[in-house]
Order: C-alpha cells, then sequence, then structure tokens
C-alpha cells in the first residue's frame, strides 16, 4: 500500500471532521515523523513545501500534534538512535 503525504492545514479540517483513526509518531535515525491513518489508509506529514516534516525531539513532535488538537498517539522508536548525527541533504 503507498502512503500518501497530507500537510497541517489538512490534518486540521479531518480532525474538525472527526475522521483521524490513529496518529503514529516514528522515530527513525535521529528524527521523528508522523504518519495519520484515516479511513482511506494511512499518510505521512509533509510540510507546505511537499517534504517530509521531521522534528529533532518527541517533544518537539507532541506539542504540534497537541496544536492540531489531538489528544492521542502511538509512539514507534525501534529505528531511532538518539545519539545518532543527521545529514543536511
Amino acid at each position: 500500500m503507498m502512503k500518501r503525504a497530507m500537510d497541517s492545514k489538512t490534518i486540521k479540517a479531518l480532525v474538525e471532521a472527526g475522521a483521524i483513526k490513529n496518529v503514529r509518531v516514528i522515530g527513525q535515525g535521529s528524527h521523528f515523523h508522523v504518519e495519520i491513518v484515516t479511513q482511506a489508509g494511512p499518510s505521512i506529514v509533509n510540510t507546505l513545501k511537499g517534504k517530509l516534516k521531521t522534528w529533532s525531539t518527541l517533544d518537539a513532535t507532541a506539542k504540534w500534534i497537541h496544536s492540531l488538537g489531538i489528544g492521542r498517539c502511538q509512539v514507534e522508536m525501534g529505528k531511532w538512535q538518539p545519539g545518532q548525527k543527521g545529514l543536511k541533504l
């Protein structure tokens, strides 16, 4: 299944409509990204410019999710490496 991209404006609309089934915070390398699950399937959160939206800390990720009106999420940290240095690409 191919994951679609979604930006924060779309997520806010889905929250207001009650259409979000699940939110996952995924740790990978030195950063975290978010996956939103709706009836249509999972979507990765992107910036408005279309790039993968990432955070350096779990705290910052949680604050962003909370600011959208979402109060519950799952955290997957199996591939998270807290001491890993990130590459600027």
